[in-house]
C-alpha cells in the first residue's frame, strides 16, 4: 500500500474536500481522486461518500484511516530519528494550546524553539481545551498547552506553570481608581462571561465559588466567544470581567485597560502540558517537550518569565513581553 496515497486519503478526511486536499498536497483534484480510487480498489472497498460539497467518511474508511495515521506517524518517526542521528533534525511538529496559552505563551516559545531548529516546520493549533485534548486522543496532534485539568484516564497532564486572573475595567469606570473592591460588589455591576464551556469561565467560577462568591450572582450583559471579544466589549464599555493577565498585559501597559484588585481574593489558574498517554513522542515532539521544560525552569527560577506577564497591580509597570507574538498563529 502506497504511504503516499494514505497521506492524501488523510488529507482529503481531515478536509472533508477533494479540491482544498489537492491544494494541501499540491495535487490536481483529478489526481486525488485518482489516488482515492487506486485506494478503494486495492481494497475491495467504497472509502468515501461525497455529500454534496462535503467529504466524510465510510465505515471502511473510517477503519483506514485510524491506521493510516499511525503509518504515517511511524514512518516520519522513523525520518526523524535517522536525521537526528546525523545531527540534522527536521520535520513537521504538530502542536495545540487552549485559547490563553495558545495566544499569549506558545508563540513566543515556538519562536525561539525555532531559532534553535530552524528546519523545523510546526504548525500550532488554537481551540478550546477540549478540542485540544479531543485531537490528542485522535493522534491528529502530538502535545497541547491547555488551561484546565482535564479528567480523562487517556490523557496525560502536568502542571507547567501558573496565571492570574484578573478583574479589569475600562479607564473610566468608577473602579479605575480604586485600590481594590469587596467581592460582593461585583454582583452590582454589568459583567461579560466567556461562553460556556471555556477554560478561564470555568476557573473562573472555581475560584469564585471556592471564595464564597456565587457566579450565578454576577449581573452577565453578555456572553462572548474569545478573549479578544471580551476585551474589546470592556473597551466598549459593555461590562467588566475577570480575564488572564497574560491577556490584557498590553492594555494594562497603554492604560486602555485597568486591572483592579478584589479584595481577599486570589484567581489563579494552572496550565496543563497534555499528551496522549502511553504514545511515544516523536523525535521532533521530544526535543520540543526538552526544550520547553528548559523555559519553563527559567521561569521557575527568575521572577521575569520570557513567556509570561508579572502580578497584577493597576499602578504598577508591567512587562510587554507576554504579547509580543499575539499575532504569530499557524505554521511557523
Amino acid at each position: 500500500m502506497d504511504i503516499h496515497r494514505l497521506e492524501v486519503f488523510c488529507r482529503v478526511l481531515e478536509l472533508k474536500s477533494f479540491t482544498k486536499a489537492g491544494e494541501a498536497v499540491f495535487l490536481t483534484q483529478p489526481t486525488v481522486s485518482e489516488h482515492i480510487r487506486a485506494l478503494e480498489e486495492e481494497l475491495g472497498e467504497k472509502l468515501v461518500d461525497r455529500l454534496g460539497r462535503e467529504v466524510l467518511p465510510t465505515p471502511a474508511g473510517k477503519i483506514l484511516y485510524q491506521y493510516a495515521r499511525d503509518l504515517i506517524r511511524i514512518r516520519n518517526s522513523a525520518v526523524q530519528a535517522i536525521k537526528k542521528f546525523k545531527g540534522d533534525l527536521s520535520g513537521h511538529l504538530l502542536i495545540g494550546g487552549s485559547t490563553i496559552p495558545g495566544t499569549y505563551i506558545l508563540p513566543a516559545i515556538l519562536g525561539s524553539f525555532k531559532t534553535r531548529y530552524p528546519s523545523i516546520l510546526v504548525t500550532l493549533k488554537i481551540g478550546g481545551s477540549g478540542e485540544i485534548v479531543e485531537k490528542l486522543i485522535e493522534g491528529s496532534l502530538e502535545v497541547g498547552l491547555i488551561g484546565v485539568r482535564w479528567d480523562d484516564r487517556r490523557i496525560l497532564l502536568e502542571e507547567i506553570f501558573s496565571d492570574e486572573l484578573i478583574l479589569v475595567v475600562y479607564p473610566e469606570h468608577p473602579w479605575a481608581k480604586r485600590e481594590n473592591v469587596a467581592p460582593d460588589e461585583l454582583a452590582g455591576e454589568p459583567f461579560i462571561l466567556r461562553e460556556r464551556g471555556s477554560g478561564t469561565r470555568m476557573v473562573m467560577n472555581q475560584a469564585l465559588e471556592s471564595h464564597g462568591f456565587a457566579p450565578a450572582r454576577l449581573s452577565a450583559v453578555a456572553e462572548m466567544g474569545s478573549t479578544e471579544a471580551v476585551r474589546q466589549g470592556i473597551k466598549a464599555r459593555i461590562g467588566i470581567s475577570i480575564l488572564s493577565s497574560l491577556a490584557v498585559a498590553e492594555d494594562l501597559d497603554r492604560g486602555t485597560l485597568v486591572g483592579v484588585p478584589i479584595n481577599g481574593m486570589k484567581l489563579s489558574r494552572s496550565f496543563y502540558l497534555a499528551q496522549r498517554k502511553n504514545r511515544q513522542p516523536s523525535p521532533l515532539c521530544a526535543a520540543f517537550l526538552k526544550y520547553f521544560q528548559e523555559q519553563a525552569s527559567v521561569r521557575d527560577n527568575y521572577s521575569a518569565p520570557p513567556f509570561s506577564s508579572p502580578r497584577v497591580n493597576h499602578r504598577e509597570k508591567k512587562s510587554p513581553t507576554a504579547s509580543m507574538n499575539r499575532e504569530h498563529r499557524g505554521t511557523f
